[in-house]
């Protein structure tokens, strides 16, 4: 679904047959500005969605601070002119995606910033249709993205493990399958399922839900795997992971860790739109 598909849905859902209360109260021709304001301190994202939001209702939207930028409460991020009719009609449809993607971005910027040079990438708990504009804002917060979707990466987990009969046989079909560009990443539960990972030449361990110890032995393996002639090996820890915990484990020797929650667990961030005074 393109960017432009999403916000006429969105606008279809909100608007419906008419704004009754715009098309009651403001003449149709008359024409005004203004400004969207940030009421917190927030990482901006989403622009382009609520561009796309006045775009489509023949108004001007200029976006005044980029995508990634960290603002204080007060500042203006973008400015709208247009029919007062398409800026009232307009207003919450593009609200809504601002605080949301600005919400992903401000919370991830925490982690990331929790987490130092340890990389913290994303995962595909996203909401169903806004991936590609949750993804962006994971960046714009300064994570990375994991794979977007089941098409552009290898990932057996748990239960392809248990419908491929287990760990090597599930790495070895999947080797059959991938072109020489696609890495294999398996995710293990216990560090026995790692050793049968390693020895499956696998190209990406994902540790999953395992404690900050087992972490540490899991990182020892995997030196002693290198040093007998194995294969080199990424592992990505995940599960349970917070911004306080992230910080932890910096010095563990992991090569990333990913967290859904970088999107789930973000709060919408606070922003509003201000029409501003007309002429007299």
């Amino acid at each position: 679904m393109t960017l432009s598909d999403l916000v006429r849905l969105a606008l279809e859902e909100d608007v419906g047959p008419g704004d009754v209360t715009t098309r009651a109260v403001v003449d149709p021709a008359a024409r005004g500005t203004a400004r969207i304001v940030a009421k917190q301190p927030l990482v901006v994202s989403g622009q382009s969605a609520a561009a796309e939001v006045f775009r489509q209702l023949d108004a001007r939207y200029t976006a005044v601070e980029a995508d990634g930028a960290e603002v204080t409460p007060g500042t203006v991020v973008a400015r709208v002119d247009g029919t007062l009719a398409a800026l009232l009609v307009g207003e919450r449809t593009a609200l809504n995606f601002l605080m949301r993607l600005c919400g992903v971005a401000t919370h991830t910027r925490s982690v990331v910033r929790a987490a130092g040079a340890l990389r913290v990438v994303d995962t595909r708990k996203t909401t169903p249709l806004l991936r590609a504009l949750e993804k962006a804002a994971v960046r714009d917060g300064g994570a990375a993205n994991h794979r977007y979707a089941l098409y552009d990466g290898v990932l057996i987990k748990d239960n392809h493990i248990v419908a491929a009969g287990g760990i090597t046989t599930a790495v070895r079909r999947a080797r059959a399958e991938a072109h020489h560009l696609l890495r294999v990443e398996v995710e293990v539960e216990d560090l026995a399922e790692l050793a049968e990972a390693l020895a499956a030449g696998v190209d990406v361990v994902l540790l999953d839900n395992m404690d900050d110890a087992t972490l540490r032995e899991a990182v020892a393996m995997r030196a002693v795997h290198r040093a007998n002639g194995g294969q080199p090996v990424v592992l990505e820890a995940s599960g349970n992971m917070t911004a306080e915990r992230i910080a932890r484990l910096g010095d563990v020797g992991l090569d990333f860790v990913s967290m859904g929650g970088l999107v789930h667990q973000a709060r919408w961030a606070d922003l509003s739109m201000r029409i501003d005074p007309l002429p007299a």
